[in-house]
């Protein structure tokens, strides 16, 4: 049976992984399986790069391609002739037994009654190439900067050209999921490419973390669409009150999630914003996202199509009560499907928490029709064409219906590129972290020579 939990749209940010050299064995502490170390579950023809960390008895693990960092082992056993760890709260009570010896752990994973063979080597694990990852110095200013909207201080980073200005800006608004400044994904800094590429071509970016990430105070999980349009807003005003900014060109860049707020943001600061570019952003409502979404990933992962009709059937009787109100009914839902499942492929109580958090219900209840029609500035609209999870079959021509009374709405979609905008082979999250590039740099040179087109730098 394939795993049919709820697939919701949130993807989890990852934090940087740090590199280094790997330790000297002559070095090793006294207990010799503490420390740093690094391998692959040899999952066939799919291996899963992690790092173990072995300190004072516990342990954590990093497991970059499913966006876990630092999470704590259980059952930590560190005697060279017994090494082993468990994962609590994770479906399928993954456990891990091996052994130290000549300075290298061998031994087995298991998970789901699946076992696959696990070598640990000493040191860090190494990050994945990244080509496209910007490195300093750069030919542009940098700037840590704060501001407040409402009761909460956001943390961010404005880029400035080199100049005395004043330059047009974008503001950057991430997608769903609580999200640093770089929208780091499956080891994909995806708005730090996106800022430096516009700020070498004249513009000022701002980018900054969720509530919650990072600097920026306050709870995403608490947060209403109208407090994160509120958030936004408070990012303009502060790019409107520095010197280096035309007030008169200042436009929302926003990714998946964020093609929802921008629209929307917009439509409540009335002429406080002069262009908009939507980076794989919904034009249906969250709730028929979440359906389709659920139908097309479940069959990329080999589902049957009855196995991906009956998990659309509960994903749609479960977001309809969720967007109702009825939060004991989703949760009945939830739990009826929950008891259908084999027990490894059960979800742990705070995952079915998240899935009926505000934010989660703000998201299923939301339809960007009325933000969309609303838009009377130039307006870029950009989907992948291999996206399973803002699929432009569902979202492209509602997207071109509903900008029609925008000046100069571009909609396109570019074949072969994911939701990340990334070249794909399937389009599935799970190969995210497997491709180096970050964004397809053609799709990268549409979206600045449409902002260069209409807003010119100078």
């Amino acid at each position: 049976m394939r795993d049919r939990r709820l697939l919701p749209i949130v993807l989890l940010a990852i934090l940087a992984l740090v590199a280094g050299c790997a330790a000297d064995s002559a070095d090793a502490p006294a207990d010799p399986v503490a420390g740093e170390w690094h391998g692959s579950i040899e999952v066939p023809g799919q291996p899963l790069p992690i790092g173990i960390t072995f300190a004072d008895g516990g342990g954590t693990i990093d497991i970059p391609v499913q966006g876990v960092q630092d999470a704590p082992l259980t059952e930590v056993t560190t005697d060279p002739a017994d090494v082993g760890f468990t994962l609590r709260n994770i479906p399928g009570d993954p456990v891990f037994k091996g052994r130290y010896a000549d300075d290298r752990i061998t031994g087995d994973f298991t998970q789901a009654g699946q076992t696959f063979p696990l070598d640990l080597e000493r040191g860090p694990l190494p990050p994945a190439a990244r080509p496209q990852e910007p490195k300093p110095p750069f030919p542009y200013r940098s700037e840590d900067v704060g501001y407040p909207s409402g009761d909460i201080t956001v943390a961010g980073t404005l880029t400035l050209p080199e100049g005395a200005g004043p330059f047009p800006a974008v503001q950057l608004i991430t997608g769903s999921g609580p999200q640093d400044r770089n929208e780091e994904l499956m080891g994909h800094k995806v708005f730090l490419v996106i800022a430096d590429a516009l700020t070498r071509a004249g513009y000022a970016v701002l980018r900054t973390d969720d509530r919650g990430v990072g600097g920026t105070g306050g709870d995403l999980s608490a947060a209403t669409y109208d407090v994160l349009a509120d958030d936004v807003a408070a990012g303009t005003a502060f790019l409107r009150g520095r010197s280096e900014i035309d007030p008169g060109r200042i436009g929302l860049f926003g990714h998946s999630e964020g093609g929802y707020l921008a629209p929307l943001a917009a439509s409540k600061q009335g002429d406080q914003i002069d262009f908009l570019v939507l980076m794989a952003g919904p034009s249906v409502p969250g709730r028929d996202v979440l359906i389709e979404q659920n139908g097309l990933l479940l069959a990329a992962a080999g589902a049957t199509p009855e196995e991906a009709r009956a998990q659309q059937e509960y994903v749609a009787e479960w977001s309809a009560l969720l967007v109702a109100g009825d939060l004991a009914g989703a949760r009945a839902a939830t739990e009826r499907q929950e008891a259908s499942l084999p027990p490894e492929q059960r979800s742990a109580p705070a995952v079915l928490d998240a899935q009926e958090s505000p934010v989660m219900r703000a998201f299923l209840g939301y339809d960007p029709a009325p933000a969309l029609r609303a838009v009377r500035v130039p307006t870029l609209a950009v989907f992948g064409g291999k996206d399973l999870q803002v699929p432009p079959a569902q979202s492209e021509q509602p997207m071109r219906d509903l900008l029609a009374g925008a000046p100069d709405p571009t909609v396109h979609t570019f074949p072969g590129l994911n939701h990340l905008l990334q070249p794909a082979n399937t389009g599935s999250p799970s190969e995210y972290a497997t491709i180096e590039t970050t964004i397809d740099p053609a799709a990268l040179g549409y979206l600045t020579d449409w902002l260069t087109t209409r807003i010119p730098p100078r």
